[in-house]
C-alpha cells in the first residue's frame, strides 16, 4: 500500500520528507492484551479502549512487510510516544526513547522477516515524571490541568530507503532564497523546484550545502523567475524534490522573513521586511473525543480556518507539539504560530501565577537547584530537538522558552542556546513574567482587569489575557463545573467583553509598540469554558463579525 492510496489519519505523517514507498501501522494493535485504536491516547474515548491506565503499559501489534518495498532498508517511525519507551521487534530490542512529544525512528531491516508476520511490542512507562516534557496533563484532572494521555498517541509508521538516504533537510528561508542543507553520505544533491506556471528551477550542488536563488534565476524553459513571498494573505509554497543518490524526497519550503524592526521610530515585529501585528489565540490542541488528537487531522485546517473567519492571523500553541499535520495546516493556510517549549518541573499556583498576578514578577532564575540537574538537562535537550524538528515550518515565527515560571531555569544561557540553534525566529524567552535581560520581547500576562500597556525598549508581547467564560448547555465536559476569568451569561455579553476589553487595552498601545495580543483561548477544554468555541467545536460562542471588525481595527494601527 502506497502513500497515495491512504486518507484520514493515514495519510503522510511528515508532509515536509515524503518518500514514495511507505506504509502506517496504526490497526490491530492490543494494550495490556485489550484491544486499541491506535493513535488515539488510551484516556481517550476514540482509542476504545476500555480498561483503567495503567503505569507500565505494552502494545503488541503483528504485521507484514509490504511486497512493494524494494529498496535496501526499512526504518519504523514513532510520531510520539509519553514518556518513556522500549521497542522490541520480533522480540529483539531495537531501541529506547525518552520525552512524550518528540518523533524517533530506528532502522529495522536486520530484525525483520520478510514473507511472514512480524510482532511489534512498544513497552511504556508513564507515571508523569516532572523531570520529562508533560504540559498540561496532571493526574488529578481539573480547572487548569486537564485529563493526562499516556502511550502512543500518534501514528506508528514503516518506510522504504536505500541502503544510503537523506538523514534530514535542513532549508532556511530569506525574502528571495533559500539556504538548504542536507544530512546523509553523499557528496553532492540535486534539487527541483516547481512554479505556478508549471514551469521549473533545478540546481546541482556539490557538497552537502547550497543556496539557491530564486529572484531573477532563470528557470529550465529559459524565463526569468519572480518569487512570490509567502504571508497570512499569500501563503505561498514552493513544492520541491530533494535528490541525492538513490534516494529522493518531496518537501516545500516558503520564502519569508521575520525580524525586530524600527519602523518610524517604533520597534516592530516585521514579516518580510513590513510590520505585523500578530493576533492571536491561545492554542491548547485538545479535542473532546480524542485528548490530544482530533478524530481526523482535517480538524487541524477546521480550526485555523475558523480562527481565520473570526479574524485571528496567529495560533499560540500552547505547551504541546502537534502532528505535523497541524503545522502542514498552518503554512499553506497562512497562519502565524507561536510555539511554546514543553515544559517540565514543578508548578506552584502560589508562586508560579497567584503572586506574579497581583504584582510579584521579580524572581531570578541562575540558582541551582540540588538534585534538579536531569530535568534540566531533558528540557535543554528537548528544547534543541523541538528546534531541529520544527525548523523547516514557515508559519512558525515566535518560539516560547518558559510559560509563567514554570520550570524556568538559565533563561539567557537558553535564549542563546536557542537562537544557536535556530536564529531565524524571535524568542520570548519569560512568557508572563520573571523576565531576565535576554529576550525579544517584554512579555505580559494580563488577567482579571485592564491596564495602560508600557513600552519601553523592546516590542511588547501581550501573550495571554481575557480568559472570559460563557458555558453552552449541552456543549459542557462537565455542566456543573467551569473554570476561567469571568462569566457571561450569552455569546453578545461575551463578544462584547472581549471588544471593550481589546478597545481599552490592547488598541491603544499598539502605536506605542504593542506587537501582538494571545486571547484565551480557542475553544474549551475540559472544564475550562473560555474557549471562542465549544469543546466540540460545535458552537461559535461569538459574533464573527464583530470579532472580524476587531481584527481589522488592529492591522490598520500597525
Amino acid at each position: 500500500m502506497t502513500g497515495a492510496e491512504m486518507k484520514g489519519w493515514e495519510s503522510h505523517p511528515r508532509p515536509q520528507f515524503k518518500r514514495e514507498k511507505w506504509c502506517v501501522l496504526d490497526k490491530g494493535w492490543k494494550l495490556n492484551s485489550r484491544d486499541i485504536n491506535v493513535p488515539y491516547p488510551p484516556q481517550s474515548k476514540l482509542s476504545g479502549y476500555d480498561k483503567e491506565v495503567e503505569e507500565r503499559l505494552v502494545y503488541i501489534c503483528e504485521f507484514g512487510v509490504p511486497d512493494e518495498f524494494d529498496k535496501e532498508r526499512i526504518l519504523l517511525h514513532f510520531g510520539a510516544v509519553d514518556q518513556i519507551a522500549d521497542v522490541y521487534v520480533n522480540d529483539k530490542h531495537v531501541t529506547h526513547h525518552e520525552g512524550g512529544y518528540l518523533p524517533f525512528n530506528v532502522d529495522v531491516t536486520d530484525v525483520l522477516k520478510t514473507g511472514t508476520v512480524n510482532k511489534l511490542t512498544v513497552c511504556v512507562t508513564d507515571e508523569l515524571s516532572l523531570d520529562y516534557p508533560y504540559g498540561k496533563q496532571c493526574k488529578k484532572r481539573g480547572g487548569m490541568w486537564y485529563t493526562p494521555v499516556s502511550g502512543i498517541w500518534q501514528s506508528v509508521w514503516l518506510e522504504n530507503v536505500p541502503l544510503e538516504y537523506i538523514r534530514s533537510i535542513r532549508m532556511t528561508p530569506d525574502m528571495d532564497r533559500v539556504d538548504i542543507s542536507v544530512e546523509g553520505d553523499f557528496n553532492g544533491f540535486s534539487v527541483a523546484v516547481s512554479l505556478p506556471d508549471g514551469d521549473s528551477v533545478t540546481k546541482h550542488f556539490a557538497g552537502k550545502q547550497g543556496r539557491l536563488e530564486l529572484n531573477g534565476a532563470i528557470s529550465d524553459s529559459g524565463k526569468t523567475v519572480t518569487p512570490e513571498l509567502w504571508s497570512v494573505k499569500n501563503p505561498k509554497l514552493y513544492q520541491m524534490s530533494v535528490s541525492a543518490g538513490e534516494d529522493a524526497v518531496e518537501t516545500y519550503f516558503a520564502l519569508r522573513k521575520v525580524d525586530v524592526r524600527e519602523i518610524d521610530g517604533v520597534k516592530r515585529v516585521c514579516l518580510n521586511g513590513k510590520p505585523v501585528f500578530m493576533h492571536g489565540v491561545l492554542d491548547q490542541g485538545y479535542f473532546q473525543e480524542g485528548i490530544y488528537l482530533p478524530e481526523d487531522e482535517a480538524e487541524y485546517e477546521k480550526d485555523v480556518l475558523r480562527m481565520k473567519e473570526l479574524g485571528f492571523n496567529m495560533l499560540r500553541k500552547h505547551i504541546k507539539v502537534e502532528p505535523e499535520a497541524f503545522y502542514y495546516a498552518c503554512d499553506k493556510l497562512g497562519m502565524l504560530v507561536v510555539q511554546d517549549m514543553v515544559n517540565n518541573g514543578s508548578y506552584s499556583y502560589l508562586k508560579d501565577t497567584v503572586l506574579p498576578t497581583i504584582g510579584f514578577k521579580k524572581r531570578k532564575d541562575n540558582k541551582y537547584v540540588a538534585g534538579d540537574a536531569k530535568r534540566r538537562e531533558v528540557f535543554e535537550s528537548h528544547m534543541k530537538e523541538t528546534l531541529e524538528h520544527l525548523y523547516n515550518h514557515p508559519c512558525i515565527v515566535v518560539y516560547t522558552i518558559f510559560n509563567e515560571g514554570w520550570g524556568q531555569f538559565d533563561s539567557d544561557r537558553m535564549y542563546e542556546v536557542a537562537k544557536s540553534v535556530d536564529g531565524s525566529r524571535l524568542y520570548d524567552s519569560t512568557s508572563g513574567w520573571f523576565a531576565q535581560e535576554k529576550s525579544d520581547f517584554d512579555s505580559e500576562h494580563i488577567y482579571f482587569r485592564t491596564k495602560k500597556i508600557k513600552v519601553k525598549d523592546r516590542p511588547v508581547f501581550l501573550s495571554e489575557c481575557g480568559g472570559f467564560t460563557y458555558q453552552v448547555k449541552g456543549h459542557c465536559f462537565d455542566e456543573n463545573k467551569s473554570y476561567g476569568y469571568g462569566a457571561c451569561k450569552d455569546g453578545m455579553e461575551l463578544t462584547k467583553r472581549i471588544v471593550d476589553m481589546y478597545e481599552k487595552m490592547v488598541l491603544p498601545a499598539v502605536g506605542a509598540g504593542l506587537c501582538g495580543c494571545v486571547y484565551t483561548q480557542l475553544s474549551d477544554v475540559e472544564e475550562e469554558v473560555n474557549g471562542l468555541y465549544t469543546y466540540d467545536r460545535e458552537v461559535c460562542k461569538v459574533d464573527k463579525g464583530m470579532m472580524r471588525e476587531l481584527g481589522e481595527r488592529l492591522y490598520r494601527q500597525v
